[in-house]
This record gives C-alpha cells, structure tokens and sequence, in this order.
C-alpha cells in the first residue's frame, strides 16, 4: 500500500487514526502493530511470516545477548538476519554472475524481493548490536519491539530508525493537538512533493527513456530531472513517515537536509540519506577502526563502506560501482582536493558537488553500465545526436515550470524567506491563520493528481 494512494490517504490512514484515539493508552502499541501488519499485508502477504519470523529471532537473540553476554549469540543472530537477507535479495544475482564467468547455465530462482527488508533488517541488527554493547535496554515484551520493527510510517521505505530513538515513546509518548497538526503538515508537504514534483519528474524520465529522437540538451534534461526526481522521491516519503510519526507521538529523526547545496562529496553525505550514512558510520567504518588506524586500513575502510551502500542499494553492478564510485571521491577529498576545494569560490563548489552526483545517478538509475556509459557520453555530444530538436523543446516547454519549482524546493530558499518573515508578529499570526488553508489546498491537488494520473511508483521500494 502506498502513502500516496486513494486507499491509504482516504481509507487505511483515517480507520486507523480513529482506533488509535479511541483506545486506551495500554492498548495503542498493539493497534499500532495490528494496522502495521495489515499495512505489510496488503502489499506482500506471503513475506509477513518473513518479518515476523525475523523479530522473534531477535527478540530471543536479543534476550540470551542480555542475559550471557556471549559474542557468540550475537554473531548468530546477526547472521540469520544477513543470510536471509543475502538469500531473498542477492541469490539471483550470484547465480547470474557464476553463469558469466563459468559458462554455465544454472537456472535463476526468480525469488520475489520482500518490501522494505533492507530497512527492518537493518533496524533490527542495529536493536541487538546495541543491546549487546549496553546502549539499549532489551525489550522483554515481544508486541512492542514488534511494533518497533513493524512501524508502517517508516516500515518500508525507511527512514532507518533506530530502538535507542524510540525507546522510551514505545512506553512513555506524549499524544497533543500541536503534534498531530505538526505531523499533519510535515505529511501532506511529503505527499505533495511526491505528487506533485517526483511524479512528474518521474514522468519525464520516462518519456527520455522511451523516445530515439534525444538530443544534447534531451541528455542534460533528463539528468537533471532525475536527480531531482529521486531527491523529492525519496525525501518526501521520509517527511511523510516522520510526519505520521509525529502524528502518533514519535519523534523520528531528520533523513535529508537539503544535500544539493553542498561543497564537497564528505558534506552531500552528511545530507542525504542521513540514516543510512549514520548507520554504516556506528556499526560498520567505527568497528572497523574509523580513521584512527593506519592510511591504508582507513582507505580499506571507506572502500569497504561504500562497497556495501552499494550492495544495500541493489543486487546489480551499478549499484556496487555507484557506491565505490563515492568511496573513491571521498578519499580523494579527503587526501587531497578538501585542500583545494576550500580555495574555491562557493558556487564552483556547489557546481563540481551536482556535476558528480548527477553523473553518479545517471549510474544508479541504469539497468546495465552500457546504458549509464551511453547517457553520460550523450552530455558531451559523442553519441553524434543534434544539440537540440523539436522533442526537446516540446518537453522543456512542457516541464520547465515543474523543474523550476523543483530547483527552488531542492533549496531552503523558501524555508529562510519563511522564517525571517515570521519574525514579524503580524506577518506570523497570518501565517498561522493561513496554513490549515494551504495544507487543504495541497491535499485536493494531490487527490486531483491521483485521480487523473497513473504514475505513481516509489523508487526506494526496490531497496
């Protein structure tokens, strides 16, 4: 079930808001977890069992951890979880790649991708590392780190929220009319940024990847709005998740933090996908020895990162060359261009930042290297296709206001405008007044929008 669906925004999440609020405080972990698992149902009934399977797995694991102390359980738990999740999202891709170098001819499994499993399995590994290193209490009731791991705000598209965040809201929330307003505003601004800017930055994609007539400027088009298009994709499910968060009194912590107006490769990652950089941080670069070990074993560790946020991303070359891609480039700054990039006026920093994260989601996006390589070459003009062509100008006729808005949201231009202005008391209080008005307005474009339009993916679902 997806957030920005008729049946989520017009029927699951008003069900379950009304029976939230009506039971008592005893009873709101559980109907949490009872709508959660109905919200995974709906989308993949026969990995359910999966899920469960994995909590109870750590919940036992988690308690033997606590109660002996031994390495040795811990090291059980975290593999089942990593084999299961090796099994269900890398098998096919062992085998294919076995077939390429041997010559042969084992047949794939075809084994479905279970939504969201990079996401809880990472959250549950963070659980029982953490009770094991005695950061975290371990959780002795099983409905309520079931409802920790099961969470549908955050369940299947992250952001990756870690037990130590909630521990004391799974018992101890505040519910009030400020958060729910908050969360409702940090939701409907989600949704809206999804539907109203990704999708129809998705939709030219789409259009790039469908038609032969492409020129120069199609290319730089296209690699734009991609660019964009996964920001918005991506940070808007994060604003709607910690919206509803909000909304049942959990206070989920920031995922992006406006990455496009970076200097450097180190800051962009300090920006996007904050959990999942902070996550391979504590509990794989730290472990590893960080950056207090020598040259080379700090390079191992960075390209060892990397490698793996790679891997997280997908079973699929381009995914594992995107990450080390970034792995390199950060130490390369770090030994060498931070030096001169620190030279440079701020704009030129900003300018290299795109330029590579821009190429590096031409990577990400491609479904073979052979695809990537042809649209990264098809910038520069040596696929020998015009400079320009009457497509082109249709379709930046027909998306320029769209990437404008979407360049100005990726920036917190609007947000600074906003905050200076509501320094003024008068200029606040009619703010104030406003707002309900403007998060209606944006809630009927987005149902106009999902009405008339069928395209309405998620990209981070894959993950």
């Amino acid at each position: 079930m997806l957030f920005t669906s008729i049946s989520f925004l017009y029927y699951f999440l008003p069900l379950v808001l009304i029976v939230y609020f009506i039971v008592p405080k005893n009873y709101k972990n559980l109907v949490l977890l009872l709508f959660s698992l109905l919200f995974y149902f709906y989308g993949e009934p026969k990995y359910i069992l999966l899920m469960l399977f994995e909590i109870l797995v750590a919940y036992i694991g988690a308690i033997l951890i606590d109660k002996y102390k031994d390495k040795s359980i811990l090291i059980l738990t975290l593999f089942i979880h990593i084999i299961l999740l090796v099994i269900f999202k890398y098998t096919d891709f062992f085998i294919s790649n076995i077939n390429n170098i041997f010559n042969t001819n084992f047949k794939l499994l075809n084994i479905a991708l279970p939504i969201g499993i990079s996401f809880y399995t990472f959250q549950i590994i963070s659980y029982v590392i953490d009770v094991y290193r005695g950061k975290v209490k371990v959780q002795k009731n099983f409905l309520k780190l079931a409802t920790y791991v099961s969470l549908f705000p955050q369940l299947i598209a992250g952001p990756i929220v870690r037990y130590e965040v909630i521990e004391d809201e799974l018992d101890n929330r505040k519910h009030s009319f400020e958060n729910f307003a908050l969360g409702t505003r940090r939701f409907t601004i989600g949704l809206a940024k999804k539907v109203l800017i990704a999708n129809m930055l998705g939709e030219l994609c789409t259009k790039f990847d469908l038609v032969d007539e492409r020129s120069i400027i199609f290319y730089w088009l296209f690699a734009i709005s991609y660019m964009l298009q996964i920001y918005f994709d991506f940070s808007a499910y994060s604003d709607m998740a910690i919206g509803l968060g909000r909304i049942f009194g959990f206070h989920f912590l920031e995922n992006f933090n406006y990455p496009y107006i970076s200097k450097s490769i180190t800051e962009f990652w300090r920006r996007w996908h904050i959990s999942l950089g902070s996550w391979f941080r504590d509990y794989v670069y730290i472990p590893l020895g960080g950056n207090r070990v020598s040259k080379i074993k700090f390079l191992r560790n960075i390209l060892i990162v990397w490698l793996l946020t790679g891997i997280w991303h997908g079973a699929s070359w381009n995914f594992i060359i995107w990450g080390l891609l970034f792995g390199i480039l950060l130490i390369i700054e770090k030994l060498w261009l931070n030096k001169i990039l620190d030279k440079l006026p701020n704009i030129i920093k900003r300018i290299y930042v795109l330029f590579i994260v821009m190429i590096s989601f031409i990577i990400f996006n491609a479904n073979t290297m052979n695809t990537a390589w042809h649209n990264i070459i098809g910038l520069f003009g040596v696929n020998k296709e015009p400079f320009i062509n009457t497509y082109t100008i249709y379709y930046i006729k027909s998306y320029l206001p769209i990437l404008i808005v979407a360049i100005i949201a990726s920036t917190p231009i609007c947000k600074n405008i906003i905050e200076k202005l509501k320094k003024n008391n008068l200029i606040n209080n009619i703010i104030n007044i406003l707002e309900p008005f403007y998060i209606i307005i944006l809630l009927l474009l987005v149902t106009a929008y999902l009405i008339d339009s069928s395209y309405n993916p998620f990209l981070y679902f894959r993950f």
